[in-house]
C-alpha cells in the first residue's frame, strides 16, 4: 500500500508517519519510508541522531543512476537525460517492489532499527534556497515521482511518504500515486485550510482522502473538526508523553506507547488496508499518463528538447503481477 502523510509545517504529520511506521515495524510488516518534504525530519523522527541523519544518501543527488536503472531496455525512452519526473514506466522498463534488493535501493535506501524490526528509509536530501527556485523538472521530489511511477506493491507491503502538501505535487501527479493520503490536521482554521485545498483538488481524481486531527485538547477540538471536515475525520490524537521523550531523543520502546495512539495508528492501518480491494491501475496509469503529457506540453518538452508524447505506451498498464523487468513489445503510438 502507498500511503502519503500531509499536512502545513508544524502540523506534527512527520511524528505522525513515523509513529505510523513504528507501528507497520512492530507487526513485522515490510515498509519502505520515503522523506519528500522541505524539512528533513522524518530520520530523527525513526531515532537517528544529527549525524546518521545529516548522512543519509539523497536521492536527488542520484536522480541519473535512479533514471537509468527504472528505464532498462524501453525502446520509447531514447536516454535517461530525457526522462523527466512524470516519466511513465511501458515494455521494457525495470519495475521497482518493496521485497527486494536493487541498485536503486543499494544507493538510496539505509536500513533503520526500530525495536528490533528493520524498515527501509530514503530522503530526497535537504533543500537549498536555490533548490526551491529552479525548474520544476529539477526538483528534488522528481527522484520520489519517478520511483512511485515505477513501483508495484502488494497486500502487507507498505511505502510511506512523508511530503509537502504543496502546489508542486498537485501539478506533477503525485498526489494521485497513494492508495491513502492521511492529512494531518490541527484543529484551527489555517489547519482545516490546508484540508480545503487539498480535497479540492483530489476531487476529481478519486484519491483517497482521511483527516487525522493531532495536537487535539478537548472534545471542542473534536466538534471543530467534525464540523469543519465531516465524514473525512477519521481520528484524532491528543498529547502523547511518549511523543514527548521521543523528541528528547529517548523514545521508550515502542509497546509502552498510550493505548488510545495504539489505536489511533490501528485505525489509519485498517483505512489504508481497505483501499487494497478498490485497487484501479488501469485508471492509476491513466492519470499517470495524464499527468506526464500536461507537464510535457508545459515545460518537459522544452526542456529536453524532446517530444515526451513518445514515451507514453499505450498498451501498458502497471499491475501488480508484472515482474521486476518487464520485457514486451512496444505498442505503437
Amino acid at each position: 500500500m502507498k500511503i502519503a502523510f500531509v499536512g502545513k509545517g508544524g502540523s506534527g504529520k512527520t511524528t505522525l508517519s513515523s509513529l505510523f511506521i513504528r507501528h507497520l515495524a512492530a507487526t513485522g510488516a515490510p515498509v519502505l519510508a520515503v522523506d519528500a518534504d522541505i524539512n528533513q525530519h522524518l530520520g530523527p523522527a525513526l531515532g537517528l541522531d544529527e549525524a546518521e541523519a545529516a548522512a543519509l544518501p539523497a536521492m536527488g543527488d542520484r536522480l541519473p543512476l535512479i533514471k537509468d536503472y527504472l528505464r532498462g531496455t524501453n525502446p520509447r525512452i531514447s536516454s535517461a537525460e530525457t526522462m523527466i519526473k512524470t516519466t511513465p514506466p511501458g515494455a521494457g522498463s525495470r519495475l521497482l517492489r518493496v521485497c527486494e534488493t536493487n541498485p536503486v535501493y543499494e544507493a538510496c535506501a539505509h536500513p533503520v532499527e526500530l525495536d528490533g524490526a528493520a524498515v527501509r528509509l530514503m530522503v530526497t536530501g535537504p533543500f537549498t534556497e536555490a533548490d526551491l527556485g529552479v525548474a520544476c523538472y529539477h526538483s528534488k521530489t522528481g527522484a520520489v515521482e519517478l520511483c512511485l511511477n515505477h513501483l508495484v506493491d502488494g497486500r502487507g507491503e507498505y511505502v510511506v511518504v512523508d511530503m509537502t502538501a504543496g502546489s508542486d505535487s498537485f501539478a506533477s501527479g503525485m498526489f494521485t500515486r497513494f492508495d491513502m493520503t492521511f492529512l494531518v490536521a490541527e484543529p484551527t482554521r489555517k489547519g482545516v485550510s490546508v484540508y480545503r485545498q487539498y480535497k479540492e483538488y483530489a476531487r476529481d481524481f478519486g484519491v483517497a482522502l482521511k483527516v487525522v486531527g493531532n495536537k487535539v485538547q478537548g472534545q471542542d477540538d473534536i466538534d471543530f473538526l467534525q464540523e469543519e471536515v465531516g465524514e473525512d475525520l477519521l481520528v484524532t490524537v491528543g498529547h502523547s508523553d511518549w511523543v514527548r521523550a521521543m523528541e528528547k531523543g529517548r523514545p521508550p520502546r515502542f509497546e509502552l506507547l498510550e493505548d488510545a495512539n495504539h489505536l489511533a495508528l490501528q485505525a489509519l492501518r485498517t483505512a489504508a488496508d481497505a483501499t487494497y480491494d478498490v485497487r484501479d491501475w488501469d485508471r492509476y496509469t491513466r492519470q499517470m499518463v495524464h499527468f506526464h503529457l500536461k507537464n510535457a506540453q508545459s515545460w518537459g518538452n522544452a526542456r529536453t528538447g524532446v517530444d515526451l508524447a513518445s514515451q507514453v505506451d499505450p498498451g501498458f498498464v502497471l499491475r501488480e503481477s508484472l515482474h521486476s523487468v518487464e520485457v514486451g513489445a512496444p505498442q505503437p503510438a
